[in-house]
């Protein structure tokens, strides 16, 4: 199973069981806090909104810039985020919104994550995607996710396979 493929399975997983946990746990008050934003969230600077502290962050609170370590877990709600100017495995550079009311299924949506990516890989980078040693992933919404919390947001992860960096891979030209 590829990176892209597990990062995708998990995020299915993750949506699954916070909704499985949640309901019969508490009702609806915990899903609709789960929602509203009541998990972990990233220190961030007021101006910039850039990471400040290492912490836990939702995965479904990344942003562009966000700079974080990798999760081994194969169930993940979280993610380790740090602050770009300290050693992190991956960065997220560059977010779209899907469109439709109908879930497109998992190939379409993996399709339009890959060629978007890989579009996005070469202006943030500075270089082809095929010249480059750099790599990324893409966290996509699971048919659960898209029906049952209107997720649309893709998110392109940046790594290199390398190992850790200190800084934006922004440019990287590598």
């Amino acid at each position: 199973m590829s990176t892209a493929q597990r990062r995708t399975l998990v995020r299915v997983l993750t949506a699954i069981t916070a909704v499985a946990i949640a309901v019969p746990l508490s009702g609806c008050s915990i899903v609709g806090n789960l929602l509203e934003g009541s998990a972990p969230q990233a220190e961030r600077d007021e101006t910039t909104q850039e990471i400040v502290e290492e912490g836990q962050a939702d995965v479904f609170t990344l942003r562009v810039g966000d700079c974080m370590n990798e999760v081994s877990e194969e169930l993940v709600s979280e993610v380790p985020v740090v602050p770009c100017d300290q050693p992190h495995d991956e960065e997220v550079y560059f977010d779209f919104t899907l469109t439709g009311d109908e879930f497109p299924g998992d190939d379409a949506i993996q399709t339009e994550a890959d060629n978007t990516c890989l579009v996005e890989f070469d202006r943030f980078v500075g270089l082809a995607y095929d010249s480059s040693t750099l790599d990324f992933y893409a966290y996509r919404p699971s048919e659960e996710s898209w029906t049952q919390m209107s997720d649309r947001i893709v998110s392109c992860v940046i790594f290199d396979p390398a190992g850790q960096v200190t800084g934006t891979l922004a440019g990287a030209a590598y």
